[in-house]
């Protein structure tokens, strides 16, 4: 019932009830309970609340990558990326294969926000090379990192023509798509890729709207330079 919940309140309602049930929860329900009762509290932007939970969450040691990358959006929304780049850290050396790549990839993303670019490049680097079917999307997340630190990307054209044609070069690949068509001094197209990243973006569940707002935000700065 609380996965089920399209509401931040019955969700947490839902949560709650589950927690305090008479009848003895097994690990992994109470950590996925707890789940979303860290969600309720994220989308309500009740930040220090959720990271406090999402921490009760990880002592269950179900998921613990999964959970790691929720104390670093937590940590992130509340403008402590020191802690959230040490969760995240940890949510790729805890990870199975399949996700590692994923987490080495938010890792490199949070760094370049941040603008720490040498080592945003070495995290979105290690994603490139344990990525599958995102690889696309990472191997443009890197090209865009480079760009930031000045280097030169010979094979831009390509990565972005890669990842344009990709399933995953949808929605955050828009994000990517317009930066990197800005720094070519393509603005017409960079206009395009940010503004269907931002409408999309303005219109996703609560929980991806605000993890994805410093991309929203540096999205909105790039379009107002283009005019």
């Amino acid at each position: 019932m609380a996965i089920a919940a399209k509401a931040r309140d019955i969700r947490a309602y839902c949560a709650r009830r589950g927690l305090v049930a008479r009848r003895s929860l097994d690990t992994t329900t109470r950590a996925l309970l707890l789940r979303q009762l860290y969600l309720s509290h994220y989308e309500a932007k009740r930040f220090d609340r959720a990271h406090a939970i999402a921490l009760r969450a990880l002592r269950l040691d179900v998921l613990p990558d999964v959970i790691h990358q929720d104390v670093a959006r937590a940590s992130i929304a509340k403008g402590d990326v020191t802690d959230a780049v040490a969760h995240l850290r940890r949510a790729a050396r805890r990870a199975p294969l399949s996700r590692r790549p994923f987490h080495l990839w938010t890792l490199g993303s949070t760094l370049l926000l941040w603008q720490r670019y040498p080592e945003a490049c070495a995290a979105l680097a290690r994603a490139v090379r344990w990525g599958t079917y995102d690889k696309p999307l990472y191997r443009a997340h890197l090209a865009l990192a480079r760009i930031a630190m000045g280097d030169h990307v010979d094979d831009l054209r390509r990565t972005m023509e890669e990842l344009a044609m990709a399933s995953c070069g949808q929605g955050y690949g828009r994000f990517l798509l317009g930066h990197l068509a800005f720094a070519s001094g393509q603005g017409a197209l960079a206009r395009r890729y940010l503004r269907a990243f931002v409408r999309r973006t303005e219109t996703a569940r609560p929980a991806l709207a605000i993890a994805l707002d410093g991309e929203l935000r540096l999205a909105r700065a790039t379009l107002l330079k283009i005019g």
